[in-house]
């Protein structure tokens, strides 16, 4: 448990922003990178901004563990405060960059991995910090469980296998898609307006941000994906 941090003595000079820190190290659903340890979990929301949509998930799928992670705590602190007041136990928030990621967890140990409208760096010369970036995606293949497959039957259960992205930007969305087939990944659904799709209802559910730009007329575009071994590949 973290020693007690009065907002007052928080050093943020925002006074909004030295309050959200101070919830985000007092709860006791967050960590910072050094004090997590490794912690055995099924699925990740990397860049998670307030996590809600990790609480959410959580609370579907109260057999699974759930964890959020995010660079910016005043964001994180928001949906570690809603899973406490709902009781939801099964999901914790950790403070990290994305590129970080390969310290938080064992190798080949997550079912699923979510990107949930990760900023797209729109300039070509910001490429290698797009989350989809071959990059990432060698990050993110070391770190779920290889081989896995869906029968039919087993639909409703998708939501933990493989890497998940969801965005609003097409520009962003087609890249993405380049990068996954280029570096041998296999796309196993796939949804341009994913709203308007017959996909699981578990895709659907709206981070804050998808939430601003629905109301604004703009769609969300889907993909989940698995990296085969390589002795696998057809």
């Amino acid at each position: 448990m973290n020693d007690y941090i009065n907002p007052d003595d928080f050093i943020i000079t925002r006074k909004r922003k030295k309050y959200k820190f101070a919830k985000f190290h007092n709860a006791e659903n967050c960590f910072e990178l050094e004090g997590w340890g490794k912690q055995p979990v099924d699925v990740v929301e990397l860049g998670a901004g307030t996590g809600l949509f990790s609480v959410e998930l959580a609370s579907r799928h109260p057999s699974k563990q759930f964890v959020a992670i995010d660079v910016k705590a005043d964001r994180l602190q928001k949906g570690a405060y809603e899973a406490l007041e709902r009781g939801i136990k099964n999901v914790r928030f950790v403070r990290a960059r994305a590129d970080q990621i390969d310290d938080l967890f064992d190798g080949h140990s997550l079912e699923a991995l979510w990107l949930t409208f990760p900023d797209p760096f729109p300039r070509v010369r910001s490429a290698r910090r797009r989350m989809t970036h071959p990059i990432y995606l060698e990050k993110y293949a070391a770190l779920l469980k290889q081989g896995l497959t869906l029968n039919r039957s087993e639909k409703s259960e998708s939501v933990f296998n493989g890497l998940c992205l969801k965005h609003d930007n097409d520009d962003f969305f087609q890249w993405s898609l380049e990068q996954l087939v280029e570096q041998g990944w296999r796309i196993d659904e796939l949804s341009f307006d994913l709203h308007d799709s017959n996909l699981s209802d578990d895709y659907k559910i709206q981070t804050t941000y998808e939430m601003r730009w629905l109301s604004e007329g703009l769609t969300t575009k889907f993909v989940r994906a698995t990296k085969l071994k390589e002795s696998s590949k057809l």
